[in-house]
């Protein structure tokens, strides 16, 4: 799995002009499944969010996860994050997992960061969505589990 993270004071998700997700402070993963990923890949991914450092503690240092700072996360499916620019400047997307599997998993990390008592707002797989985010620090990090 891959994932672009994005440390946010806000972000929310619309569609077809209706606001679907939204939360405050905590992080907005664009998450997407690639071919082969497992539900294993996605418990990897939903852990891993759940335990990065990205928050400033008292001090200023980036040393606190989601949990300690009560943040929340907009889980987005991106299977764009898959696209392969090396053939020419037409992406290729033959990398991502087909829509059914890809949806199930992006669906297993929003679980998973649920369940380790993380409030998780979703996008709305495979539709066509406004994202919108207030990027804090800015932090932004690429993952691969």
């Amino acid at each position: 799995m891959r994932a672009l993270i994005q440390r946010v004071r806000e972000a929310s998700v619309t569609v077809e002009g209706q606001r679907i997700a939204q939360i405050g402070p905590g992080i907005l993963a664009l998450v997407c499944a690639m071919r082969g990923d497992t539900r294993a890949n996605a418990d990897a991914m939903a852990a891993k969010l759940a335990k990065l450092r990205i928050f400033p503690d008292p001090a200023g240092k980036m040393n606190l996860d989601l949990r300690q700072t009560g943040g929340a996360a907009l889980v987005v499916s991106q299977f764009t994050l898959a696209g392969d620019t090396s053939r020419g400047n037409r992406p290729g997307f033959s990398s991502a997992a087909p829509p059914q599997d890809g949806a199930a998993l992006c669906d297993a990390v929003a679980a998973g960061l649920n369940g380790m008592g993380i409030s998780v707002q979703t996008g709305q797989f495979g539709a066509d969505m406004d994202v919108a985010l207030i990027n804090e620090g800015p932090v932004t990090l690429w993952i691969e589990t």
